[in-house]
């Protein structure tokens, strides 16, 4: 539907008012045919020369004023004569006699001027009026929004949408608890805003969501309004901002009008960052249509009532680039966190996106939750979307358990590279790589289980990896399990150089998160004697990826690297010792690995505690009971 709305939209209007032309024309040929046709010839004679023509019945027709007659000839067209009158009393009866027809309605000839002037008003007429007609008619097929045609300038282009939006409601929400308990007051308000008002209470003006991207606050927003079963404005930041200055803070007063007019409602501005922006503190801005923007904004968000009924929600990922005065009590009031979701969350949103899917019964959705760690409720969906796929896939209708856990595996690496050639040598450098990585991670206690290790290669470059998933949700890191992290990273390269003697490039990503780790240990966290209870780095856009930012000298900066060194060298010492002391099981799980390229956690620990048995039951001969007699004598 909407696109069909905008190709009438891209419709040129010299074609509407070409149409309009048209019609002016046939107006014209039908109410005013001597505007299209050549004009009456008029010859002056005597009065002499008039009643000779009557002797002779060459007279068709007279019509006699009191001072002027206007008579035509039989078989002439479009020729008129005129005579003075002279009074004569025989007149009428000549007239009869001769079998003129006559009257006293003299023929009346527009002024040429006059008439050119009616034709071009008839035309601008008729032109203004199809205009209009077009015009609202796009915008009634628009949903009567503002921001229609070419005279659109200072419309808000808002969608709106009446009563409830798609059928969303809290329902429709999982893994957002604490942020649907601070709305759904606001939708209680809306619905029975007496039992508010009777004690005093105001309706709160604005919520801001904040948090991660898909996380799902366009959703909350959507729910709210479902809830509250009222009108709901949508628009984004960026629809405010235009190359003209001024052009977006008339938007903003057309949003807030129309708000007011369908009153209750709700007005969700998505990524409010846009315009909402910091002022310059010195005055100068270098954008001055943003800034009138936010400042019409702000101006409006203070004019409404406390219960005016109508609600603002915004929804950003940068709530520190916001300016204060928008983040104010009375403007936005609340300041709703819409975080990941944890373990229960996160099998939430499975089960509510499963609901549309043909599914196995037996799905455990908790351990695919266990495997989903820090995934956002899009993420989520997308993983139950692959499922759903690779069972059709394989040619089943029904989507299985398996198929969630590949789908979280496609999320997070790709998809299988199936047609990539390895050579053999290559397979078991990798081989050995994530088994090393496995298998420091087994040895360590503070560490999370292994739960596959792969070696076929992936669309995101992956050429393997190895999958650790914790028993239970954690919320703190203590030192010690940031350090084993930092160990199980190193462990790959140490496997490469224990068994090859060589250093691939494929540990340039352990590298980078285990310095990552590392100088987060020093500079953010306080885990080191060295550095103590200091913060020496900022962390900036923490819901976008969390740029840092090092505020130290630069000796400081140096004894930082220097710090960073010291703990992976300790890490890679203590991951060498860890592979030195299993070469056995390095070898067995490896030579497995080659064989089977995917094996799962249990399968990987079931050799580990084979190898670890049969290299005690070695290292432990058994003492000859006659010997053992002969030290008890001795």
């Amino acid at each position: 539907m909407e696109e069909s709305m905008k190709r009438d939209i891209n419709k040129p209007m010299f074609l509407y008012y070409a149409i309009g032309i048209v019609l002016v024309f046939l107006i014209s040929f039908m109410l005013m045919p001597k505007m299209l046709k050549d004009p009456v010839k008029i010859k002056s004679v005597s009065y002499n020369e008039f009643l000779a023509d009557v002797d002779q019945k060459k007279v068709k027709e007279a019509h006699i004023a009191d001072k002027q007659i206007a008579f035509t000839i039989k078989g002439e067209k479009d020729v008129r004569y005129e005579t003075a009158r002279f009074p004569d009393e025989g007149l009428v009866n000549r007239l009869y006699e001769n079998g003129v027809e006559f009257d006293r309605k003299y023929p009346s000839e527009m002024n040429p001027i006059l008439q050119s002037l009616l034709s071009f008003a008839l035309m601008v007429v008729v032109m203004v009026a199809v205009g209009q007609i077009f015009l609202r008619s796009m915008t009634k097929s628009m949903g009567g929004k503002g921001g229609v045609g070419p005279m659109s300038f200072g419309k808000s282009n808002a969608k709106i949408y009446d009563q409830s939006v798609e059928g969303i409601t809290f329902a429709n929400v999982a893994g957002q608890d604490e942020a649907k308990d601070d709305l759904t007051e606001i939708v209680d308000f809306l619905h029975n805003p007496s039992k508010y008002t009777e004690i005093g209470a105001k309706l709160p003006k604005g919520a801001l969501l904040v948090g991660p991207p898909g996380t799902g606050k366009t959703l909350l927003a959507k729910a709210v309004a479902g809830e509250a079963s009222v009108p709901f404005f949508s628009i984004s930041g960026s629809e405010f901002v235009e190359m003209f200055v001024g052009l977006g803070a008339a938007k903003v007063r057309d949003l807030f009008e129309q708000a007011k007019e369908k009153a209750p409602c709700i007005v969700f501005i998505d990524e409010i960052d846009t315009i909402g922006k910091k002022r310059d503190g010195a005055g100068f801005s270098g954008n001055d249509e943003r800034e009138q923007t936010l400042n019409q904004l702000l101006a409006e968000m203070d004019g409404f009532e406390g219960n005016g009924g109508v609600v603002i929600l915004a929804a950003t990922n940068r709530p520190e680039s916001l300016d204060p005065a928008l983040l104010r009590p009375g403007r936005f009031d609340r300041r709703i966190p819409v975080e990941l979701p944890d373990l229960a969350g996160r099998e939430a949103i499975l089960k509510v996106h499963a609901k549309d899917v043909k599914t196995e019964e037996a799905i455990d959705y908790n351990a695919v939750a266990k495997a989903t760690a820090g995934a956002s409720g899009a993420d989520l969906a997308n993983m139950v979307n692959e499922a759903a796929l690779r069972a059709v896939r394989n040619g089943r209708r029904l989507m299985s358990e398996e198929d969630l856990m590949e789908s979280v595996e496609v999320v997070i690496a790709g998809h299988q590279r199936k047609n990539s050639v390895i050579s053999q040598r290559e397979k078991e450098i990798i081989a050995y790589h994530e088994v090393g990585h496995a298998l420091v991670a087994a040895m360590q206690k503070e560490s999370a289980p292994v739960h596959k290790i792969t070696i076929i290669p992936r669309t995101s470059g992956a050429l393997g990896y190895t999958m650790q998933v914790d028993e239970e949700e954690k919320f703190l890191i203590s030192k010690e399990e940031a350090f084993n992290k930092i160990v199980t990273f190193t462990g790959g390269r140490a496997a490469e150089e224990l068994i090859f003697n060589t250093r691939t490039t494929g540990a340039s990503n352990d590298i980078e998160q285990a310095t990552k780790i590392a100088r987060s240990m020093i500079t953010r966290y306080g885990m080191t004697d060295e550095f103590g209870f200091v913060a020496m780095e900022t962390l900036t856009n923490r819901y976008l990826g969390g740029d840092t930012t090092l505020a130290v000298s630069d000796r400081r900066a140096f004894d930082i690297d220097m710090a960073v060194s010291a703990i992976i060298t300790k890490a890679q010492e203590k991951s060498h010792e860890i592979l030195t002391e299993n070469v056995d099981s390095l070898h067995a799980i490896a030579h497995y690995l080659l064989k089977k390229e995917t094996i799962t956690g249990a399968e990987f620990m079931e050799i580990l505690e084979k190898n670890r048995a049969e290299n005690e039951a070695q290292a432990t001969p058994e003492i000859p009971k006659e010997e053992e007699g002969e030290e008890d004598l001795h």
